[in-house]
């Protein structure tokens, strides 16, 4: 074969190259450096062991999947696990007795005084990545109490337990400790977050130590409060629901909003008692595509996740398992699909709650997908991939067509920047914005209830709201100031940002199949979109399914920080062999290298023929997952 010549050497040497490709994907799907986990009754798995344990607890106390998962974001919050309680929480739920999925909409909105306006004045391209003007109004709090209220079985009460314990003082993770310590001066800022996270103030190390006892009496008595709205209202006869939502009132209306927003405006933040108190959970319907005959569910466009829908049915399109895993033709048909779905993204994605309504019925359209496969160039990688016009697939004209004209992806252009392994969260950089930020949350059990979780927001380094010990949220910084840059995601009071995160439930045969989620920012639902054709294309279980090895586009526009984008940039596995990497070369693509090349991915997978769970999380960063 190595002599082979003209057409009859090109076709072997593509038929070998095939051969090669499958053998590469066969011989990855024979280890894994973590065991896939099994499970009959119940799955946990989440961002840090000791979460996962706090939803096994409620298993273990006979709770429901929500139950569970109310526990675990509770917990992943008081350990700041990319997350903090003045963050934001999403979620799909498949409820077994309806059949149903159901969104859960627990994103914050702009506060009062959060305008284009009022950024530009203080001489701003965008809204801040950090400090009390980066805060939108806090959502986890109301996402927990709401999906417990709505789907749980436990009292509140028994749901924070857990995170009221730890909030007593839990050994502190190595990651967490070094990451305070890097950012040290930025915390030494605000005062209340001093007095949360440099409890060695003065000394040369002021963080906590790995394994120290980190205590957060101010938190454990908010929580505490929480449960004791809860349970005087129990005490009242009122039911359970009614109980929970007396919590909800406490926080949003009561004392611990008071405290809240004066010290928050004390910061300089501009969050109100009116802003709290007009800010609601929304329980809505997700969008949903098809694919090889599994329907893939998505929060709206409020987050990016209809990005990977539509990428799905661009790739529909294309033979992707003759083409090979991970192949130089694989990874070109992922970069562009993933580039033109996420060009989208940038232009049209929003709260639908607020106008304008975005085109998602056109954007999620088979014939718009069809009419952006036919524009992929199959020899070279398009620098400036524009977003399409989904409007005509619904029957509409497009209202921002002269916006649409002028876009282009170089806006903010950053140059390619040299080969190098993805830092670790804490070190702010280009990539972090990425591959940081969020933890997951996935939990099942055996009456069929399926939750996906996403929760993120008030990571550190965050602003602490005073004697709340709440966390607040960053991601005011995901809006934009111009419409030019996006006449959906303009920064308004009581509109919520276009955030990254996105839980994912995936259904085979109207039954639960895949419930999975990822961390990392704007890699999110391109590792997602992998992870889902690993399995459906590649035949690889869960654990493998999170441990391949991905590639990720920056060629779209960053929710963070500068929004800066960089065309032609793809990250590839150090693992990628040479001639591969010749032809993406040859392609246009500047490669970049990285042992790991996603954030830590973790899923459920539904064995109908055996009736039990799978459970997968990738072998790297502290994701663990417990089963029975």
């Amino acid at each position: 074969m190595l002599f082979a010549t003209g057409r009859a050497g090109v076709a072997a040497c593509a038929a070998a190259a095939l051969v090669l490709s499958g053998l590469a994907a066969a011989v990855f799907a024979q280890r894994t450096a973590k065991p896939a986990l099994h499970g009959r009754h119940w799955m946990a798995i989440t961002g840090k062991p000791l979460a996962a344990t706090a939803g096994a607890a409620i298993f273990q106390k006979k709770g429901n999947a929500v139950d569970a998962a109310c526990a675990m974001i509770a917990a992943a919050s008081t350990m700041w696990d990319t997350l903090g309680w003045g963050g934001e929480t999403q979620a799909l739920i498949y409820n077994p007795k309806t059949k149903k999925v159901i969104g859960v909409n627990a994103l914050g909105v702009a506060p009062t005084g959060a305008s284009p306006g009022f950024f530009k004045a203080k001489g701003m391209a965008y809204p801040p990545a950090y400090g009390p003007l980066a805060a939108v109004t806090p959502g986890t709090p109301g996402g927990i109490m709401v999906m417990l209220a709505e789907f749980g079985t436990m009292s509140l009460k028994d749901v924070l337990e857990p995170a009221i314990q730890m909030a007593d003082g839990y050994p502190m993770e190595a990651s967490l400790a070094a990451q305070i310590e890097r950012q040290k001066e930025q915390i030494a800022q605000w005062p209340y977050s001093k007095a949360v996270f440099l409890p060695h103030a003065g000394e040369r190390r002021e963080a906590p130590e790995a394994g120290e006892v980190f205590r957060q009496p101010d938190l454990a008595a908010t929580l505490r409060k929480l449960v004791e709205a809860e349970q005087a209202a129990l005490a009242a006869g009122r039911p359970r629901k009614d109980a929970i939502m007396a919590a909800y009132a406490r926080f949003y209306t009561g004392d611990i909003a008071e405290e809240l927003v004066r010290s928050t405006q004390e910061q300089g933040g501009l969050i109100t008692m009116e802003d709290l108190a007009n800010w609601k959970v929304h329980l809505e319907e997700p969008v949903m595509t098809t694919y090889k005959g599994i329907e893939v569910y998505k929060l709206t466009t409020w987050v990016q996740g209809p990005a990977m829908l539509q990428a799905l049915n661009i790739l529909e399109h294309a033979d992707l398992k003759a083409m090979g895993y991970n192949s130089p033709r694989y990874m070109h048909a992922l970069y562009q699909a993933m580039n033109m779905a996420f060009a989208d993204r940038d232009f049209y994605y929003g709260d639908p709650y607020v106008p304008p309504v975005e085109p998602i019925r056109g954007l999620l359209s088979k014939e718009y997908a069809k009419a952006r496969f036919a524009g992929i160039d199959w020899a070279k990688n398009d620098p400036d991939v524009k977003p399409g016009d989904p409007y005509p697939y619904q029957g509409e004209t497009n209202p921002f067509a002269a916006l649409l004209a002028k876009w282009t992806t170089k806006k903010g252009l950053r140059s390619v920047a040299p080969a190098h392994d993805i830092q670790q969260p804490g070190l702010r950089s280009h990539d972090e914005g990425f591959y940081a930020g969020t933890t997951s949350v996935q939990a099942a059990d055996e009456e069929g209830w399926v939750v996906s979780v996403t929760p993120s927001g008030g990571w550190v380094p965050a602003v602490v709201a005073g004697r709340t010990g709440v966390g607040l949220s960053q991601r005011m910084q995901a809006f934009v100031l111009d419409e030019a840059d996006c006449p959906f995601n303009v920064v308004r009071p009581g509109q919520r940002p276009r955030s990254t995160l996105t839980p994912s439930l995936a259904l085979k045969d109207g039954q639960p199949y895949l419930a999975f989620s990822v961390q990392g920012g704007d890699s999110q639902d391109q590792n997602l979109l992998q992870f889902f054709l690993n399995m459906v294309e590649f035949g690889m279980n869960v654990q493998q399914a999170c441990e391949a090895p991905n590639i990720n586009s920056f060629q779209m526009r960053s929710s963070f920080d500068e929004h800066l984008s960089e065309p032609g940039r793809m990250l590839v596995a150090e693992s990628t062999p040479p001639e591969a990497r010749r032809q993406l070369e040859a392609m246009g693509y500047t490669l970049t290298f990285s042992r790991l090349t996603s954030g830590p991915i973790t899923a459920i997978m539904f064995d109908r023929k055996h009736g039990t769970m799978w459970g997968g999380a990738s072998n790297y960063g502290e994701d663990y997952g417990i089963g029975w």
